[in-house]
């Protein structure tokens, strides 16, 4: 939806400013209906997992779900960094009429160079992945603790859960490998295009997931939707993309992206950040499995992906500017980007803080009108501190958009904190006093060390940018 310019049509001049206005291009559309997809076909899995699954079922089902979070420990944050590393060089390129690469040819070798590392480097971690991942969790989901619903149970049906398992840890590996080149298109200004993919990538998945369960395939719906997202990242990457992948199949003959000069110096700091980030994002569901049960796992499960999904959302508009945010730091036209930042964190802060009370008042309708359902998710309380603290935690999310796309990391002290207390808070209060413990101990984090910190960080960047760009 770009903006429009001399339309010869006046009664849509309104409508296109209203658009404007909302700083909605075509990269932001995309991601707007990607996440609008999201949480209309999420609340429909959600629905067809209550009418399909057993409450212990379920548990399994986003046990699974938080165990792929452990992808983290292997890709070490260089997903991030290839995108505002490649917007970088894209400043100097663009694409011809055939898909193929054209401009500068320094800045084209340094991107084949980054784009054939990034094949090697995920190629090992999606080994290593599968490995480690599929022996580690089998281990830790047959862990049986000593709650009364683990208790053997005259007619007890036992859940088959290796046979779907291997086939999610597996083509989960796969997946992983397909990340950085997706990542590498949206640094090159493919935004559009790619999450128009992510949004087909979506409705298969979705899909997958729907005809799985009404069929009784039950935890195979796990692997059926992984598999129909790989389908999908293949038909991108080696059909739409096969020409603007092409030069990355030989090896780039002159000035090359250094590892140790031009991409440590961000990475270290985002893999740090991505591994202690697995403790803010993906614990809730084992530590609810581990202390409290299947049952209360899968509730759990099920309300933290419709809250971060909301917050997924909310952070689209965003998060599909960052290469633009990358071009114009090249350029430097700070006011240029304050100006787009300011209001698209504006918008974004709005739609999270609409959806969460949406959110809130569908549930207490559900536990006054459909109590059979609403026990598949948390309580009202429990939810409300959670929505509460994606609401705070929305203006801190994007301040980190804008500082990084510096191709900077300065928040690596803040994210070891913060994921470590955000970690020992769900671990203790959560194991102690169940999702209410382990939702106010995300909220006191979010609110208490996050806001503060980032929004200081945010400022001092700021602040640099007149005489330079670049930031301790």
């Amino acid at each position: 939806m770009p903006p429009a310019t001399n339309d010869p049509n006046p009664t849509r001049g309104p409508l296109r400013r209203f658009v404007n206005r909302l700083e909605v291009d075509r990269a932001v559309f995309f991601a707007l209906l990607l996440r609008a997809w999201q949480l209309f076909g999420g609340m429909v899995s959600l629905i067809l997992i209550g009418l399909f699954l057993r409450p212990d079922v379920q548990g399994y089902y986003y046990l699974f779900a938080a165990l792929m979070g452990l992808q983290s420990f292997f890709e070490l944050g260089f997903n991030i960094a290839i995108t505002n590393l490649s917007s970088h060089e894209w400043a100097r390129l663009t694409l011809d009429e055939h898909g193929r690469i054209a401009g500068d040819e320094t800045a084209l070798s340094r991107l084949v160079s980054l784009g054939r590392l990034i094949f090697k480097w995920y190629g090992v971690a999606s080994l290593l992945f599968v490995v480690c991942v599929g022996v580690g969790g089998a281990a830790f989901i047959a862990i049986r603790p000593a709650t009364p619903e683990f208790l053997p149970q005259i007619g007890e049906t036992a859940v088959d859960w290796k046979g779907p398992w291997t086939a999610l840890v597996m083509l989960s590996g796969l997946l992983l490998w397909t990340l950085p080149f997706n990542a590498l298109l949206e640094g090159c200004g493919q935004v559009a295009t790619v999450y128009r993919f992510r949004v087909a990538q979506a409705i298969s998945a979705n899909i997958a997931v729907w005809v799985v369960l009404a069929t009784g395939g039950e935890l195979w719906a796990a692997a059926a939707a992984t598999a129909a997202r790989l389908a999908t990242d293949l038909v991108l990457l080696g059909v739409r993309y096969r020409e603007f992948f092409r030069p990355f199949l030989s090896s780039s003959k002159r000035d090359r992206m250094d590892w140790q000069t031009d991409i440590l110096p961000l990475q270290w700091r985002l893999a740090v950040s991505g591994v202690f980030g697995f403790f803010a994002y993906y614990l809730f569901t084992p530590v609810m499995w581990a202390y409290h049960g299947k049952v209360v796992a899968g509730q759990m499960g099920m309300t933290w992906t419709l809250v971060t999904t909301l917050q997924m959302a909310a952070l689209a508009w965003v998060q599909a500017r960052v290469p633009r945010f990358g071009v114009l730091i090249a350029k430097r036209d700070f006011p240029e980007l304050d100006r787009i930042f300011k209001r698209l964190t504006a918008i974004s802060l709005v739609v999270v803080i609409a959806g969460s009370l949406g959110i809130w008042c569908c549930i207490l309708l559900l536990n006054q009108f459909a109590p059979s359902f609403a026990v598949r998710l948390l309580d009202p309380l429990p939810t409300g501190l959670f929505l509460l603290a994606i609401v705070v935690y929305q203006v801190p999310h994007c301040q980190v958009f804008y500082v990084r796309a510096h191709k900077h990391e300065p928040f690596l002290p803040v994210s070891i904190v913060a994921s470590s207390a955000i970690g020992a808070s769900v671990w203790w209060l959560g194991a102690e006093w169940g999702p209410v413990g382990a939702a106010t101990g995300y909220l006191a984090v979010v609110t208490l060390i996050i806001l503060p910190c980032h929004t200081y960080l945010w400022q001092r960047c700021r602040k640099q940018q007149p005489s330079n760009d670049t930031m301790e």
